[in-house]
């Protein structure tokens, strides 16, 4: 299928007092599509994020990518040293799921209203802190579809603190998939295995993916952890993920 062409822009997301800045990227030919969050890394709504977004429009989708640091870090963007990494980590642990999932909501409510966007078919895709975030984020009513990339964590913490995000599996209404490397020492297999048993025992479908060779991070062109291969096959993966929302 031939790329569509795209727009982008940055908009803001309104909720009382609240002003959540997001990449938005949809396609230039009129008509009914359906909408994806794309929920980015602890380095914000940087470069890769908004290819990603970008990417994920050009395959037929209005995407959006709120800024997730909005409370605290208006604006965040960065590369990819141990400094950005230490900088990032700080932002992401001043993060509460509650408010991440009230901006998460503030971004598909956008879409709702956006007369191009089908009302009842939203996915959502993330990375890193926000593959984590995507596990909360499939919780949500709307969600029908969620691609969550080695997100640390998710069997022994939530965002805020309190139950692990692993205890909310038997909230997810839809479909998720989960993309693992087997290198990546921040998730242990046993994580895996945990995450993957929660899929299985509270029937929610769901495929995970385990990729040999593969670091935390393999999904990202601009990380010294690329795995070109990984990427490839979990490109194809999440898009036939997403291709039962059309």
């Amino acid at each position: 299928m031939a790329e569509q062409a795209i727009i982008t822009t940055t908009v803001n997301l309104l909720q009382d007092n609240i002003q959540v800045s997001a990449y938005l990227a949809e396609p230039k030919e009129p008509g009914s599509y359906p909408g994806i969050v794309v929920l980015q890394e602890i380095f914000g709504v940087n470069v890769h994020i908004r290819d990603v977004t970008e990417r994920i429009a050009k395959l037929g989708y209005v995407a959006i990518a709120p800024a997730l640091f909005q409370r605290t870090a208006p604006g965040f963007e960065t590369g990819y040293t141990p400094e950005d990494i230490e900088t990032g980590r700080g932002y992401a642990m001043q993060t509460k799921a509650s408010e991440l999932l009230s901006d998460i909501q503030l971004a598909i409510d956008y879409l709702k209203n956006l007369p191009q966007v089908k009302k009842d078919s939203f996915g959502c895709i993330g990375f890193c802190f926000g593959g984590h975030v995507a596990y909360l984020a499939a919780t949500l009513p709307d969600i029908k579809a969620t691609a969550s990339f080695y997100g640390a964590g998710i069997t022994t913490r939530t965002p805020g603190g309190g139950a692990p995000t692993v205890t909310r599996t038997r909230e997810i209404p839809g479909t998720l998939y989960a993309f693992f490397g087997k290198e990546d020492a921040s998730i242990p297999t046993e994580q895996v295995d945990e995450i993957e048993a929660e899929l299985e025992k509270y029937k929610i479908p769901h495929r995970v993916f385990r990729y040999d060779g593969a670091d935390h991070g393999f999904f990202c062109d601009l990380r010294a952890s690329y795995n070109p291969k990984a990427a490839a096959d979990a490109w194809e993966q999440a898009k036939q993920l997403f291709s039962q929302l059309n």
